[in-house]
Parts: C-alpha cells; structure tokens; sequence
C-alpha cells in the first residue's frame, strides 16, 4: 500500500473511531440533531473503513503464514502456506481495489432521478427520427434496470419523429449511470424517403439532468410568469377543448418551460415545475463545473453538450463512443437499451482518470 494512502486511510480509521464514542457519550445520545448529524457522517466513511479493516486482516494473516512457512522444513507444507498467501494477496487486491474506488470524491447526485431531454438536431425530418429511436433506446435500457419513466413534455414531428421530447426517468442511481449520455448523438443510414440509396448523416442532442428536488433550489412564485392556453395537436389540430396547456417562463433566467401533454392544467404545471426547477439545478451545476477547471476537462468528456459523443452507423452496424475510441458492434441491439457495456466502460474510464488525478492510481 502506498504510505499516503495509509497514512490517510489510517487517519479515516481513527476519525471513525472516534465518531462512535462520541456518539455512545449520554448527553449525545439525548441530542436528536447531533446524533443525526454523526450518525450521517459515520455512515460515509462506514464503507471505507469496513474495506481498510478487511484489507488490514487478509495483511495479517498474510504475515503469520509467512512467518510459519519460514519455520517450515516439510515441503509439502510450505507449498500449501505458499498456495494460501497467493489467494490471500488476491483478496487483498480486491479489497485495495475497492478502497481506491471509495476513496474518490462521491458525486452527490449520482443516487438522483434523471429528467433526459432530447432534442432533434441536423437533419430535419431524419433527425427527429432519430431523437425518438434514442428516445426508445432510454426507455428499454430503463426498463431493463426496473427504472419508472414518465414523459413530462413533447413535440412530434410530421414524419413521425420526436422534434423535442423531455422525460423523466425514476430509479436507484439513475443519475450514476445515465450522466455519461450528454452530448450530440450522430446517426448514419439511408432515410426511407431516400430514392437513390444515399447515407444520410443526422443528429441529435441529449441532455441528462440530475432532477431537483424543492430543497435544491428556490423557486420564488414571483419569479415565474404562468401563461396558460389551448393544447395543439399533430398538425395543428386541437387536443383540448380548455386552456390546458401551460408556459412558465422564469424572469430572473429568461427559461420557458411549456408542458400540454395532460389534460389537466394542473398537472402540466407540476410537470413543467419539475423540469424548471431540474434546468435551474442544473445552471448552478454548469456554474460549479465552469469553476472546477481543469479537473473537470481530466474527466471522461467535458459535460458540454455540443460535444460529439457517439456514432450509430447502421450501414456497418456499428456503434463507435468517440470519448474512449470504443466500438461495439449490432445497432438495432443498442437502439433496443443494450448499452450496458457502453456506460461501464465510460464510468471505469472515469474513475481510473481521477484515481490517476488524486494520486491514489496504480
């Protein structure tokens, strides 16, 4: 083990120690809030100081099996210690391998629903396809997770396609794994309305956006303008009979939500609440991000969402993420939310990025 890292892994050790005599002290005991605020803070550190104890214990055992083997004039018995210490220093390897992991700054959003926007690019008709086959693609790989998704605003288009649709995507670690899939998709195939056999290139953009709760940010009542009208349909024809549909427009920031999916006024409030309140969240995180640097621009891609991310060639039928030059093949498998291997890839990408960056790396 490196002697930093033991030094400060020593140093967690001990702090965590003493959070849990502190927290066993009478007067602490009694104090609701005090006791809340330790017992949040021991159970952070609980993961890593679990894992430097089992570490410290396979370190252990390896020593007295050495000491024995030394000791030892049958050959037969050595050669077991000799096998024992070899699995033992494989545990131990696992067991550094995920303190490294813990080790990282946690992302606090990571655990956070997702709202994914999805917003037809170049390519006209073409790329409003495109926008609802990747729309398509999130739902399947959510529903492979047991994920919930709900579309909260959208914009089809004559062809068929999505110019803009915004949903939300509700489960464990949405955020963990679907924050990698910012950025311009790209699209190459020949479009059913091409005569000539051409490939035509189009895109799309997708912004994923951790979802804010009330307690993320302030949204004053008045700093939003409400305007409420009729809900139009699919080529202009009228979906509502009542002023259903809803625009808020925030003053302060000049963002315009509009939401008429629902019937309900109400409920397309709510809807347009959520994604109002999740682009504010998200403003401030861009701020933060903006201020991080070049820590941030160390990581796997930049966040910025006019950075080309993936290519779909179906002619080739190939998928190919330009951040970590990998390229799987089997398109229609992707487009159908295999994209497991896409996303890990990325977040080991990442994590072995700032490992490297802290320090802490191999």
């Amino acid at each position: 083990m490196d002697e930093n890292v033991g030094r400060k892994l020593e140093s967690i050790e001990q702090h965590y120690t003493e959070l849990e005599e502190m927290m066993a002290q009478p007067e602490i005991a009694t104090d609701h809030r005090r006791i809340t605020e330790l017992g949040r803070e021991r159970a952070e550190l609980q993961d890593l100081v679990d894992a430097y104890r089992r570490y410290q214990s396979f370190k252990q055992q390896i020593d007295s099996t050495e000491e024995m083997m030394n000791g030892e004039a049958d050959p037969e018995m050595v050669e077991m210690a000799r096998l024992e210490i070899e699995e033992l220093r494989k545990q131990q390897d696992v067991e550094m391998t995920e303190i490294k992991r813990l080790l990282l700054p946690r992302d606090k959003d990571d655990d956070k629903d997702v709202i994914i926007e999805i917003r037809g690019a170049a390519g006209g008709n073409e790329a409003a396809i495109f926008a609802a086959d990747l729309f398509g693609m999130y739902v399947k790989y959510a529903e492979k997770r047991r994920w919930k998704t709900e579309v909260l605003s959208s914009s089809p288009s004559e062809a068929g396609g999505m110019k803009e649709i915004i949903f939300e995507v509700k489960g464990q670690g949405a955020y963990s794994h679907l924050k990698w899939e910012s950025g311009v998709h790209r699209v190459q195939r020949v479009p059913v309305t091409e005569s000539q056999g051409r490939i035509h290139t189009s895109t799309a953009s997708v912004a994923v956006l951790p979802e804010a709760e009330e307690l993320d940010v302030e949204v004053r009542d008045e700093d939003i303008k409400l305007d409420v009208y009729r809900a139009g349909g699919h080529g202009g024809q009228s979906v509502n009979t009542t002023d259903s549909a809803v625009r808020l427009t925030h003053i302060p920031t000049g963002i315009v939500v509009t939401c008429q999916d629902e019937r309900s006024q109400l409920k397309n409030k709510i809807k347009a609440m959520t994604v109002l309140r999740t682009r504010l969240y998200d403003m401030q995180l861009a701020k933060r991000q903006q201020e991080m640097g070049d820590e941030r621009r160390s990581q796997v891609g930049t966040g910025d969402r006019s950075e080309k991310i993936r290519t779909y060639n179906i002619p080739d039928d190939r998928v190919t993420d330009h951040r970590i030059k990998l390229t799987v093949s089997g398109v229609p498998r992707v487009l159908q939310g295999d994209i497991d291997n896409l996303i890990e890839t990325l977040r080991l990408t990442d994590q072995a990025e700032r490992l490297r960056a802290a320090g802490i790396a191999d």
